[in-house]
């Protein structure tokens, strides 16, 4: 059994094709929730977990306010809302003020899941066009999570795991594969 209680998965330009080799990649009986918090496009509320759902192992799921994160599952920030995980292991949804112009922010969900899991989280940041993440990230790290960094070298766009490298020391720098690989030895 995995020392480790979620995984947290931020990204925005270019993560998407990445996210779905990551879901396609992922072993059918991972035991952790994932939590991910990917930029989208606030008034296209349909076609993202739906993709997802196709290349997936796992059960993709948009959660609603007050769920609870469940082991095995994918819980993906709806369009247009913070997804926000509380100490109690429900998700919180808000529409407060956007953050590095986007909602959902990435760095909200990764300082809340770094509040709920401590050193129990595994929190990883892809490739992204602001620096949205790195904040969030380094709440990870200050609470002893494990924390990744896609290789900038790999992201369609460097400038997410460039910042967060910039505020914080990962404990892995990592290619794609790697991130899979990594995911599934938990």
């Amino acid at each position: 059994m995995s020392e480790y209680k979620a995984v947290v998965i931020g990204g925005s330009a270019g993560s998407f094709s990445l996210m779905l080799k990551i879901l396609s990649g992922i072993k059918s009986d991972f035991k952790l929730p994932i939590v991910l918090c990917m930029h989208r496009l606030k008034h296209v509320r349909s076609g993202i977990a739906e993709s997802m759902r196709t290349k997936s192992k796992l059960p993709i799921i948009e959660p609603m306010d007050k769920q609870r994160i469940e082991p095995g599952a994918v819980y993906l920030a709806p369009a247009n809302y913070h997804m926000f995980v509380e100490l109690d292991g429900t998700v919180s949804l808000s529409t407060e003020e956007m953050n590095f112009f986007c909602r959902p922010s990435i760095d909200y969900t990764l300082s809340s899941c770094a509040a709920a899991y401590r050193e129990k989280l595994v929190g990883i940041i892809l490739t992204g066009a602001n620096a949205d993440g790195a904040k969030g990230l380094k709440d990870i790290a200050d609470k002893k999570g494990y924390t990744i960094v896609q290789d900038p070298a790999t992201a369609e766009v460097d400038t997410m795991p460039k910042s967060a490298l910039a505020v914080m020391t990962p404990n892995e720098v990592l290619k794609p594969d790697g991130i899979i690989a990594f995911l599934n030895n938990l």
